[in-house]
């Protein structure tokens, strides 16, 4: 086979596709290509011809009568006298006037511009390979050293727990032995039961948000309110209400709580109108009345019981003052004190008795003061009668709006709980002098977009339990500060509310959703906290990149919040409703009580 038929070869490895652009150039070219098969045919036999006109090629296709270094130089210039007669040949294929590479020459200026077009989306595409998806930049090293920084605390969140001190076994010899009686007592404030809750059932029955829960002394029943303005006390066991009555607010209720030592026949009730109601009951199984007992500028969020008292609580709102109430009096409410800084009100969210003080309350509200007044030693005129203030020291002289959305004390008053609004749950010293360093901390949930609370659970205020805005609830062990357990509360929303059985290893919870929620230790192996990294990483990061838009409390959600309930809100108000707002100063003192007929 001759070097022309090899070029020849070669053509037909190329393809038409590679040698035409559009379907009909491409099919022109085959015709022309069949046509000129004849004269293929005979060019390469002329080709042979000549070869064999030319001496003996059996030395690779060379004469042997060629000298040493012409048939050198002929293999040096072989491939390009192949090539040379190739394209002659090759002309003989092409219709005259079609170029053999359909491309159109480019002058140098389109030249440049082409070069110039390609080195742009060249330097695009490098761009967008070190794009950072979060900062949105090409140089992203801060990104990584946060990223990096955010690992590392998330792996001091979640280090190894310490060995837990309480042993079932161990514990259940003594009980079976007669050497210990307080089974219950220890197992409620062990680990290993903590770590075995999931949720046992829903009590349905609200048509909107739960917003409190509370059991009542003996805890055979708990009482449930929200924005449907229905209280219904259950019999959780039996996982039915035994009572449903009206609350007579005009607007969400906040909370609801049986006052000790009474019988059940007392429920202290208050609401975002600024009410404060009491409702009298029957073995809290049948309802009588409720009456108004205070009111309050604006909203009223908690209230504080006296333990053991079965008539006197106290209560917050966010006009700023504290009354105290006593059911024996006629005129129930009196004004102790009204929480100022600097000369000005400050909102209230939360209220707490110190259970072995009770002359003794904290509040909180709308900065980052956690405040303690001892009713006997209230003087207006120092320091605005405030015994002592606590608080973090990095938020002294924080630069953004800081606020704090519940306050509770430990079993023997001796420890205050704080949770600070998007920040965390701080932990102090209630016997500690003026102006003291938090003690302990508490991270990884968080706190936001409601008022979230905060408690202690275990006899002996063991553990630190909260609801977060990714739904779910954390435990934490108060010794080690460390997350001991991961329950998923509220799988559309956040939980609010948590409260803790009086003697009992259990706890009831309550959120955005329409049901109360019951968990209990029965489950049969310890919870697997495999999302507890991810989790805490995630709302580490939101909280990070919300904490350039700091505004005031809550504006966005009760923004939401009022717009969602304001047919709710309607059809108990009515469009001539006159809201706690509008009240004159008189209303926030006290208000003789007001019948109102049974629901």
């Amino acid at each position: 086979m001759s070097h022309q038929e090899d070029g020849a070869d070669g053509l037909q490895d190329l393809g038409i596709e590679s040698l035409f652009g559009s379907p009909e150039e491409q099919s022109g070219a085959v015709a022309a290509m069949e046509a000129s098969s004849d004269i293929d045919t005979a060019t390469l036999d002329v080709s042979t011809g000549m070869t064999r006109d030319g001496g003996d090629t059996s030395d690779g296709g060379f004469p042997k009568d060629s000298s040493t270094e012409n048939r050198s130089t002929d293999q040096e210039n072989s491939s390009e006298d192949v090539e040379h007669e190739s394209v002659e040949d090759f002309e003989h294929f092409f219709i005259p006037g079609l170029p053999v590479f359909y491309y159109p020459l480019l002058r140098e200026d389109e030249i440049v511009e082409e070069e110039e077009e390609e080195i742009d989306e060249e330097g695009e595409e490098e761009e967008q390979a070190q794009m950072c998806p979060r900062c949105g930049g090409t140089d992203h090293e801060q990104c990584l050293l946060e990223d990096r920084a955010l690992e590392e605390w998330t792996s001091s969140e979640t280090s190894a727990l310490p060995r837990p001190r309480w042993q079932a076994v161990t514990a259940l010899r003594q009980r079976q032995l007669g050497s210990s009686t307080r089974f219950v007592y220890e197992a409620c404030g062990a680990r290993a039961f903590v770590q075995r809750f999931r949720l046992q059932y829903r009590l349905e029955g609200h048509t909107g948000c739960v917003n409190t829960v509370h059991f009542n002394q003996r805890g055979t029943r708990l009482a449930s309110s929200g924005d449907d303005l229905r209280v219904r006390v259950w019999d959780w066991v039996r996982q039915k209400p035994v009572l449903d009555f009206d609350s007579g607010h005009n607007n969400n209720v906040l909370q609801a709580k049986f006052l000790p030592n009474c019988a059940d026949s007392t429920l202290a009730m208050c609401a975002r109108d600024g009410q404060v109601r009491v409702a009298e009951l029957t073995n809290a199984s049948c309802f009588e009345s409720t009456r108004r007992v205070a009111q309050h500028k604006r909203a009223a969020h908690k209230l504080a019981l006296e333990p053991d008292s079965p008539y006197k609580f106290l209560t917050s709102g966010e006009d700023g003052v504290v009354f105290t109430i006593d059911l024996r009096q006629h005129q129930p409410a009196s004004k102790i004190v009204i929480t100022r800084e600097k000369g000005k009100r400050v909102g209230l969210y939360t209220i707490s008795v110190n259970p072995a003080n009770t002359y003794q309350f904290a509040v909180a509200g709308q900065d980052q003061f956690v405040r303690i007044y001892d009713q006997r030693r209230i003087d207006k005129k120092e320091n605005h009668g405030v015994l002592k203030k606590f608080n973090p020291h990095h938020l002294v002289n924080c630069d953004f709006p800081t606020s704090i959305t519940c306050t509770a004390y430990s079993h023997d008053g001796t420890e205050l709980l704080a949770s600070y609004n998007d920040e965390d749950i701080y932990l102090f010293n209630s016997s500690h002098s003026d102006g003291a360093q938090y003690a302990k901390r508490f991270k990884g949930h968080r706190n936001s977009t409601t008022v979230k609370g905060v408690n202690f659970y275990g006899p002996r205020s063991e553990f630190v339990v909260s609801g977060s805005d990714c739904g779910h609830i954390f435990f934490w062990e108060k010794s080690s500060c460390q997350i001991i357990q991961l329950l998923k509360g509220d799988p559309e929303g956040t939980i609010n509310c948590l409260e803790p059985h009086p003697y009992l290893p259990m706890l009831a919870a309550s959120g955005l959703d329409h049901d109360v929620k019951i968990w209990t230790p029965t489950a049969e192996a310890a919870t697997e906290l495999t999302e507890l990294k991810d989790l805490i990483k995630k709302n580490k990061w939101e909280r990070d990149q919300d904490s350039v838009y700091h505004t005031h409390l809550f504006d966005q959600y009760m923004l939401s919040f009022l717009m969602g309930h304001r047919s709710q809100r309607d059809h108990h108000l009515g469009w001539g409703a006159r809201f706690p707002e509008e009240l004159d100063e008189s209303s926030s003192t006290s208000l003789t009580s007001e019948e109102e007929g049974q629901d």
